[in-house]
């Protein structure tokens, strides 16, 4: 990758997958300002190489991240944050406007995402790993929609996102308590799908699923995800209605007729050649 973030760090593998490094171990990844203003602009960096298609999303250090940097924030907010009149309490909101941009661009990105949790995931932490598509995490995970214990509604995605993740009750129970759940709690409850005893073997995982489908039809994969994006929160007809008018339009793809060749000749497809 030729693009250097200060927050992030991108390592391009050969096998079509990426990883999308929170880089800041030393403050176990807490979101600082250059977190939320350089997350759009690696998410098009990697959305924008033909040659990745998919990417993980992990933390680098002893932590995936504890959230927000709540004091740099209000330091270099503050007076935004404390606006008087309604001038500033518009730039707030364009500020907040602003910040979500980031954690969209994870979940409107074609490209599909594995998160890799290991200990801290919190506030903002979790408002990124819930627009991924896949979660993985470690046993000793520490899960906390954290924001009503600081005077927050939470506004990166969070209670927007996980209703349909793990339900309205267990989403309202994190968003009033602000509790922390572990490993074991965030897979009963349908968080994360799969769990690991280190952090190697979550990583080695993460990556191994994130090959699997980077392996399938890029626009089979890209395609699928936009249907179930598109079909979240909608009527089954709509759904039905809209995959039936993509494979009209685009099933007759080269990855298709791949396929359908070499099931005639007995051997397996090669795809993502064109």
């Amino acid at each position: 990758m030729k693009t250097s973030f200060e927050f992030f760090e991108i390592t391009e593998r050969e096998d079509g997958v990426a990883i999308l490094y929170l880089n800041r171990p030393e403050k176990r990844n807490s979101m600082n300002w250059s977190f939320w203003r350089d997350l759009p602009d690696a998410v098009e960096e990697i959305n924008n190489n033909s040659k990745i298609r998919s990417f993980v999303v992990a933390g680098k250090g002893k932590s995936f991240s504890t959230g927000l940097d709540l004091e740099s924030f209000v330091q270099e907010f503050g007076s935004v944050v404390h606006g008087q009149f309604g001038d500033d309490r518009r730039k707030f909101y364009e500020l907040i406007l602003r910040m979500q941009k980031g954690i969209n661009a994870v979940y409107d990105s074609p490209k599909p995402s594995v998160a890799a949790v290991q200990k801290h995931c919190i506030g903002g932490g979790l408002d990124l790993i819930s627009a991924c598509d896949i979660r993985y995490a470690t046993y000793d995970s520490s899960i906390s929609l954290r924001e009503a214990k600081v005077a927050i509604v939470a506004d990166m995605g969070s209670i927007n996102r996980l209703p349909s993740i793990i339900g309205q009750g267990h989403t309202r129970e994190l968003a009033y308590t602000g509790k922390d759940i572990d490993g074991e709690e965030a897979y009963r409850i349908g968080l994360v799908s799969k769990l690991f005893k280190t952090q190697e073997e979550l990583m080695e995982a993460a990556i191994g699923t994130a090959a699997e489908i980077a392996a399938n039809p890029r626009i089979v994969v890209q395609g699928t995800k936009e249907v179930m994006n598109y079909s979240e929160g909608k009527p089954l007809s709509s759904g039905l209605n809209y995959v039936a008018v993509w494979n009209s339009s685009f099933l007759d793809s080269k990855d298709f007729r791949e396929a359908m060749n070499s099931f005639r000749d007995r051997k397996r497809p090669e795809y993502n050649k064109g």
